[in-house]
């Protein structure tokens, strides 16, 4: 039986296979192929950004940052790249990898000098701070920044927690999208606090459904679900 498999191969095929072998290692490098972007600095018009592992290079709005990914707009907080026609906002300090169609999305965060990971994101289409707090069980987001992103806070569940200051309603709200980077995510829960936090807190109820890995004073968040 050995034999007549050995033989079972004709010239013609093992030559038809042969030519295969470079389709098919284009397709399995394509498959893989990665573009990381950071971004360094923002000035009108224009941004400074890192591609893999290159020198900060300034880019004019308009112009191509790689094959398939222009920079097409700048402001106070965010570059706006395209890939593949849709956009994508990056916040200064924050990475991205640019992955092949079908890829899991992430994004690498840089530590400040405080240690603290924090980085610009969008919630329910609105722009906000976030510090990624694996100590909070949920999202939590100060009533100010609450009322200008258009969330009817008081229509949620009321509770108390327990602040510096003493005790502070919190409402909990279930929030339609959170988005960091790549990473966007539906039906998060939240909770609305009227006083004592100074900023929002990018808590477990969105960090749980990501993979996080710490590699010196880089965090790199990986969607899981």
């Amino acid at each position: 039986m050995l034999q007549k498999l050995t033989h079972s191969r004709t010239p013609g095929s093992r030559r038809r296979f042969a030519a295969l072998i470079p389709i098919i290692l284009a397709f399995l490098t394509t498959s893989v192929a990665a573009t990381e972007i950071g971004v360094v600095g923002l000035f009108p018009g224009k941004a400074v950004l890192v591609v893999d592992d290159g020198m900060p290079t300034t880019f004019a709005v308009g112009s191509t940052i790689v094959k398939g990914s222009h920079l097409i707009a700048v402001d106070d907080e965010f570059a706006t790249i395209t890939f593949k026609g849709k956009p994508q906002k990056i916040a200064i300090g924050s990475h991205v990898n640019r992955s092949a169609s079908g890829a899991i999305s992430s994004i690498v965060l840089q530590a400040n000098a405080q240690g603290h990971y924090v980085t610009q994101g969008l919630i329910n289409g609105g722009s906000i701070k976030l510090l990624v707090d694996t100590g909070a069980t949920l999202v939590a987001i100060p009533a100010a920044d609450a009322i200008r992103l258009g969330i009817d806070y008081r229509q949620g569940r009321r509770g108390y927690v327990t602040t510096a200051n003493g005790q502070a309603a919190v409402y909990q709200i279930q929030l339609d999208s959170v988005k960091i980077g790549d990473i966007e995510l539906s039906q998060v829960d939240a909770t609305i606090q009227e006083t004592g936090l100074p900023f929002a807190l990018l808590g477990m109820s969105f960090l749980s459904r990501t993979d996080m890995n710490r590699s010196g004073t880089k965090m790199t968040l990986t969607k899981r679900y």
